[in-house]
């Protein structure tokens, strides 16, 4: 299992010019292979990431000096770059699904970064050593034991940070419960569980929304290239910043529990993307993380032997009762309490819901099976490993495990 461990640096301005430098080098080296493998694809080539490499470092030396000035996996992981997202599109493509043709990195966003192989990076406590540049001060010590794979430096508004991957083998953690609950996602409280429980999110996005329209509207008015406006751009960066770690600590916070508690989890097979297509109820549906949230589940169960069981997308969880069975023809979104005509029942919509999104009773000690072995769900679903951007490293936002 790889995972990942993202840690707050704090560079000297000296430093801090060298990863703007470095990020630089590798957003042109991308944006150069980019371009070359569209025109070598319109000349009827096959090409690839090594021989687009290859082509680059036979004119590096004349035609872009500068690149020389930081260490070299900034240009040769640019090219792995390539490929991927290249590999990604056309297996899209293959399966007939929604994909997007690789796109030109522009200058000045919010999500720079440069990677660095396992054999350049040297760490200890409080510290991370930057191939050509020197140790860097960390707020963290890296959490997790095992074989280092790589790391990312990126900058998010004013602040840098280094996600290390680690390979840690088959990690496994002990739950403090063999519970079977279903989960039943939604917008007035993020979720609600079959035991009655019902769970608020933190509305990151509508608590900040009056400030974020405020910093947006006084951005519009700044000069283009002016001094204010880039403040003002760091301004609303980093609103936006605190946003996503407000969302991601709630949302780690709950997968955890949700895994270390149970031993089996239902969830709804949702179709997020299309779901927000509703103008409506989008902004109220991003803000509350549902595809974040399962993958976070499906990639922490195995860690604590917990089985995630996807419901198909058409499974009627809302219109179905949960005591007789009978299905609702139809049922309205105003309608938050359930009445069955069938049996009677009187139930809260939503605990109705993740009544029918519980699994069946599974034996105790289901955890010591290994993932591979767990077929007695009906609806599994196969997870790959996931890699987790575990912590912030900033302001107490750091997830729990």
């Amino acid at each position: 299992m790889i995972l990942a461990h993202k840690i707050r640096l704090v560079p000297t301005q000296e430093q801090e010019d060298y990863f703007r430098r470095a990020c630089g080098t590798s957003r042109f080296t991308y944006n150069w292979a980019l371009a070359a493998w569209k025109a070598s694809y319109e000349a009827g080539d096959k090409p690839s990431g090594r021989s687009l490499k290859v082509s680059f470092n036979a004119i590096r030396k004349d035609a872009f000096p500068w690149t020389y000035e930081v260490h070299r996996d900034c240009t040769a992981a640019a090219f792995d770059h390539i490929q991927a997202a290249f590999g990604h599109f056309f297996r899209r493509v293959k399966a007939g699904l929604a994909a997007g043709y690789p796109t030109f990195k522009k200058k000045g966003r919010s999500k720079d970064s440069f990677s660095i192989a396992n054999d350049k990076l040297q760490l200890r406590p409080l510290g991370v050593r930057i191939p050509t540049l020197g140790w860097v001060k960390a707020r963290e010590t890296l959490r997790f034991e095992g074989k280092v794979l790589g790391a990312v430096v990126s900058r998010t508004a004013d602040q840098w940070t280094i996600a290390i991957q680690v390979d840690v083998g088959e990690r496994r953690r002990l739950r403090v419960g063999d519970d079977v609950v279903g989960v039943d996602l939604g917008i007035k409280a993020s979720a609600t569980l079959s035991t009655g429980e019902v769970i608020k999110g933190p509305k990151a996005l509508r608590l900040n929304l009056r400030k974020l329209r405020r910093l947006s509207r006084r951005h519009s008015r700044k000069e283009e290239g002016s001094s204010n406006r880039r403040k003002s751009a760091m301004k609303l960066s980093r609103v936006h910043m605190t946003i996503a770690n407000v969302r991601k600590d709630h949302l780690h916070k709950l997968s955890t529990r949700l895994v270390s508690e149970n031993q089996a989890v239902g969830i709804e097979g949702l179709a997020v993307a299309n779901m927000v297509r509703n103008r409506k109820l989008a902004k109220a549906i991003n803000d509350e993380g549902w595809g974040e949230l399962r993958r976070q589940l499906e990639y922490k169960a195995p860690m604590y032997g917990t089985e995630i069981v996807v419901h198909d997308r058409w499974f009627p969880s809302s219109k179905a009762c949960s005591g007789c069975g009978h299905v609702k023809e139809a049922l309205w979104l105003s309608e938050r309490t359930y009445w069955c005509a069938a049996c009677g029942l009187v139930l809260d919509r939503d605990h109705n819901a993740a009544l029918n999104l519980q699994p069946k009773e599974l034996p105790v000690g289901y955890g010591d099976v290994k993932p591979v072995e767990m077929g007695a769900l009906a609806g599994r679903k196969d997870s790959e490993t996931a890699v987790d951007e575990a912590g912030t490293g900033a302001g107490g936002l750091s997830p729990s495990f």
